[in-house]
């Protein structure tokens, strides 16, 4: 597929601020320092699309994107930034809970893991909490511009070992900076568009 339109909808904190509609819905979600508005930024071809910040958990919301008037991007509260009170990543946890649990148009999550380094706890905890709820999940490893080639089939080894990636499951390299692989996740997202029921 191709992004020729991509327009910021709405925040929410609940499924029901979300808007209704009977389309494909994608998921982005990782670390608060993974690189997730850039990746969302690099996808859709806009430089501004998602806001980047310097300050790592700048997402608190359930931000919504309509892609191509025919399909909706959900980006979702980073995890695992320290300066995050406990409060509010409980929150964060409870609103991502009732948006994977509640929302019957999510086709695919994009779990994105920064390439160069091993999964953390939270990552791992997060890729079951998507598997106990049986979704379907594309690992997207992050920044693959910083590793060297001869280090991507240990990296991506050390990635899939460590969060028992389920066959089912596709893992996708790409970088933010050059745009590689983003051809490779649009194809994903046209795949689960098309299944779409």
């Amino acid at each position: 597929m191709v992004i020729t339109k991509a327009e910021f909808i709405t925040s929410a904190v609940k499924n029901a601020g979300l808007p209704s509609h009977n389309e494909p819905e994608f998921m982005f979600c990782g670390r608060s320092n993974v690189g997730k508005s850039s990746f969302i930024n690099a996808l859709t071809n806009r430089k501004k699309l998602a806001k980047t910040s310097s300050n790592p958990g700048k997402t608190q919301t359930l931000n919504v994107y309509h892609i191509n008037d025919s399909i909706y991007f959900i980006d979702v509260p980073g995890y695992g930034y320290a300066n995050v009170s406990k409060t509010v990543k409980a929150t964060f946890g409870k609103m991502i809970e009732e948006y994977i649990v509640g929302r019957q148009n999510l086709k695919l999550v994009f779990l994105l893991v920064d390439f160069r380094h091993k999964p953390t706890n939270d990552d791992v905890v997060m890729y079951q909490f998507l598997k106990f709820y049986q979704k379907s999940v594309c690992i997207i490893g992050t920044k693959a511009d910083k590793v060297k080639k001869s280090e991507y089939s240990k990296n991506k080894k050390l990635i899939i070992d460590t969060l028992q990636l389920e066959e089912s499951d596709s893992f996708l390299l790409t970088s933010s900076e050059t745009k590689y692989g983003m051809n490779e996740v649009l194809q994903k997202i046209d795949e689960f568009s098309k299944i779409f029921i």
